[in-house]
């Protein structure tokens, strides 16, 4: 089964589209010759990073441009208690889970302290959300002793072998595997009905048939638990409920992969999952909990974990070693001490306000939603349609580059502004965002008009 959608392809660079001068062109060239074709580059001029601050990312010539697409930084960048917690961890050990250490421990109470509701026991390291969601598949397989695999139309989950085979945002170049299963992401702006619940069971029943019509076990249902790749699908909450319990009948896992919801994002909980009242046999997650340094991992239930322990040696080289849990800790620390799950509760009301706004005065704002500091825009060609404005989108995109705002895109369509800004974004920041959002849908309607 092949993807219809490449979202590698949505907001790069394409050689000799743009002029981007001498000096960049050199520098693409001599990047090409050394990393090979398979690197792509973010937007038509691609972008020379010396620094980072905060929100903030700093060209050679100290132009500032405000992050808001970034949490794999989603304290910020450089923040310092981050910095210092893994320059003191350095300077003292840095090794790995096959000497004794508390650091690992009280990193691992502290994770399952924030998910006291549920059965996680256990938390297992690894070095990259990819490497998580991996480990979560091998340990659903032998819990299991199925295969099946059921995701969204246009999820990804990473780039390992076995889990970009259940990717499909990778593209069609990158084949699904024959024991995966898609379904409709749960897109309420495009339903016909208003239970998207039943709807999202209903289709995830119905995969769960037609694996074992085929011979194939379910082992997992696996969400982002904001459908981030397939549009940043936040609502409503608890939606979720129908599809998890069965997956469960079946005797699947279900695998919530917290990559980006995670980490307070969603300004309610710690976790984008605990927004639909379910409990996890696996929970995933990456990208921000190291504020940079590679760090990633997964909860898991005893129940889910019992019989992998029993039958597989787990060893990770760098998964848990001592300075990635230093600064997962002061990731944690900084969340609890500065309050940022709250934080990212107001900062994102003021900017889904903000945009929602914008959807008076522009006609190709369809829809706007959120959920803490992740908001999604879609573009659409035609509010009665509803049909994505890809083009449209792309300009956007790169307007705000030149105007200082970094942000990328995403959905099916390739037709969704994806504003995931680190959590330390301030509510007068976000009026940057918006500004440059209104002036870059002027000028793109615009120069529309002159074609």
């Amino acid at each position: 089964m092949k993807s219809t959608t490449d979202l590698n392809m949505v907001n790069a660079y394409i050689p000799g589209r743009a002029d981007v001068g001498p000096v960049t062109g050199a520098l693409i060239e001599r990047r090409d010759a050394l990393l090979g074709p398979a690197y792509r580059l973010m937007y038509e001029h691609p972008l020379h990073i010396v620094r980072g601050e905060g929100v903030w990312l700093i060209d050679p010539e100290g132009r500032r441009y405000l992050d808001v697409y970034n949490n794999v930084t989603s304290l910020g960048h450089c923040h310092p208690a981050v910095t210092e917690a893994i320059c003191r961890q350095v300077q003292t050990l840095g090794t790995n889970t096959r000497y004794l250490h508390e650091t690992i421990l009280e990193l691992a109470e502290r994770l399952l302290a924030t998910v006291p509701e549920t059965a996680l026991a256990h938390l297992m390291l690894t070095c990259t959300g990819s490497e998580a969601n991996d480990l979560a598949y091998r340990i659903a397989k032998i819990r299991t002793g199925g295969t099946g695999v059921i995701v969204t139309e246009t999820a990804y989950h990473g780039i390992t072998d076995a889990v970009s085979q259940f990717s499909p945002s990778l593209g069609t170049s990158v084949d699904l595997g024959a024991h995966v299963r898609l379904v409709p992401a749960p897109r309420r702006y495009h339903a016909d009905d208003a239970d998207l619940g039943e709807r999202f069971t209903h289709d995830v029943e119905a995969a769960i048939a037609d694996l074992q019509r085929h011979g194939i076990k379910p082992a997992a249902l696996i969400v982002d638990s904001l459908f981030t790749s397939d549009g940043i699908l936040p609502g409503p909450a608890g939606f979720l409920k129908g599809a998890v319990e069965a997956i469960k009948r079946a005797g699947g896992l279900f695998i919530a992969d917290e990559v980006q919801p995670g980490f307070g994002r969603t300004g309610e909980h710690m976790w984008g999952f605990q927004r639909h009242g379910v409990i996890p046999d696996l929970v995933t997650m990456g990208k921000p909990m190291g504020n940079g340094q590679p760090v990633a991992g997964l909860l898991a239930t005893k129940d889910a974990l019992q019989e992998f322990g029993q039958r597989s040696r787990y060893f990770n080289t760098f998964g848990g070693n001592t300075v990635s849990c230093a600064a997962a800790l002061a990731v944690l620390k900084t969340i609890e001490r500065d309050g940022l799950i709250e934080h990212a509760r107001k900062v994102g009301s003021v900017l889904l306000d903000g945009i929602s706004k914008l959807a008076g005065r522009h006609e190709a704002i369809g829809d706007v939603r959120s959920a803490g500091l992740f908001v999604g825009v879609e573009l659409v060609s035609s509010r009665s349609s509803r049909a994505p404005d890809r083009s449209l989108t792309s300009q956007v995109v790169n307007r705000m580059r030149h105007k200082g705002v970094l942000l990328s895109a995403c959905a099916m369509g390739h037709n969704v502004l994806k504003i995931r800004p680190p959590l330390v974004l301030t509510a007068e920041q976000t009026g940057m965002v918006i500004d440059a959002l209104d002036e870059a849908l002027t000028e793109a309607a615009a120069a529309s008009a002159l074609k």
